[in-house]
């Protein structure tokens, strides 16, 4: 970030890198003390990309009180506290801008709050997170097993040392949540029905590819008549999609809207530059005096009502626990038909009580 702000643009610079305490100074903008940024009156801007709950919430919670700005890439922390950030951000003066919280470099929570300028959103639905899908496409491409390409994305920096955020779903969660609250104006509840990609092995690979289809994993979250659901799940789609075809890193994110129809972004998902670069867009919008109305947190008289049922679908299950009456998709799969994302979660579930090798994902309408 630092890098594309000394070299990209000179409506913003680095005045204060927070560092922790004990730490070698190797740049005069390096610190120690958060309270020397908060009593800084000339900086406008905090950001925040330290990642998990604690001490972020409380950093973010004291920069606006203090009537900064806030920019952050921590999804988990706005997932978890969004409504409290926007509620202090206007008590106190201050905004907060999420862009790199989803999917790295794509501009795609602007999108959304352009869109909903003249329009209702309706749906949306999305590979969020590039690990996985580098995963996914690895595996594809090269034929190798999920723990080798695991391994791999480590290497590379796509994947954490614990990956278990990226590879169950709890990464994709959080950013699906965050895209519900901002697409639906609505306190997004936290019961996400969440399945990832943990025990996809080559075999399922194999025999999605007999009839036509690979796995991706997907958030997507839709609103009717007052009523929402949202879900994160693998999904096994149509090899002649879009998304099907969605290589590394890569993310891909489309909305619906009632009159604009559907709009896709794609671009990288994971990596440092690409959410670096979504960082500094947000610091310049700050800068032009362009800042988000998140109006949900005034809505609590007329909140959408969470309904699992809008999210149906048709799942398949491998797995050799006794749980499944469903007909034979491919030896050791079943075909579960029409059932809700909640409801799949409950029968995988089940499912993994007698064998924790279990997979399910939901089949993706051909179109």
């Amino acid at each position: 970030m630092a890098r594309i702000l000394d070299e990209c643009t000179d409506e913003a610079k680095l005045a204060r890198i927070l560092m922790r305490p004990g730490f070698n100074p190797k740049d005069r903008r390096m610190t120690d003390s958060f309270e020397s940024i908060l009593d800084d009156h000339s900086i406008e801007v905090v950001v925040e990309c330290m990642g998990g709950l604690e001490p972020a919430h409380e950093y973010i919670v004291r920069a606006l009180m203090s009537g900064k700005h806030v920019v952050t890439s921590n999804k988990a922390v706005v997932s978890t506290y969004f409504s409290e950030f926007v509620s202090v951000g206007e008590k106190y003066g201050g905004t907060l801008r999420i862009e790199a919280c989803v999917g790295g470099g794509i501009p795609w929570i602007a999108g959304i709050e352009k869109a909903k300028r003249i329009d209702a959103i309706i749906g949306f639905s999305g590979i969020l997170n590039g690990t996985t899908n580098y995963i996914v496409y690895s595996m594809l491409k090269d034929g190798t097993d999920f723990a080798e390409v695991l391994g791999k994305a480590q290497e590379l920096g796509y994947a954490e040392r614990d990956p278990s955020a990226d590879i169950d779903g709890l990464d994709v969660r959080a950013k699906t949540m965050i895209s519900a609250t901002v697409a639906f104006d609505v306190r997004c509840t936290d019961l996400v029905p969440t399945s990832g990609i943990r025990n996809l092995t080559r075999r399922d690979l194999a025999f999605f590819g007999n009839h036509g289809r690979t796995v991706k994993l997907f958030g997507h979250g839709v609103c009717k008549d007052g009523r929402y659901a949202v879900a994160v799940e693998p999904v096994a789609i149509p090899m002649e999609t879009l998304e099907a075809h969605v290589p590394l890193n890569f993310n891909i994110a489309t909305l619906t809207g009632k009159t604009i129809g559907e709009l896709t972004f794609y671009g990288q998902g994971a990596g440092g530059d690409p959410t670096a670069n979504a960082v500094v867009q947000d610091i310049l919008d700050i800068a032009h005096k362009n800042f988000p109305t998140y109006s949900f947190v005034h809505k609590d008289s007329q909140a959408l009502i969470y309904e699992p049922e809008l999210l149906r679908s048709s799942y398949v299950i491998r797995t050799e626990a006794p749980v499944c009456d469903g007909r034979v998709y491919e030896p050791g799969a079943y075909i579960v038909r029409d059932i809700t994302a909640l409801q799949a979660r409950e029968l995988l579930d089940e499912a993994l009580k007698s064998d924790p090798t279990s997979f399910m994902a939901a089949l993706g309408e051909r179109k």
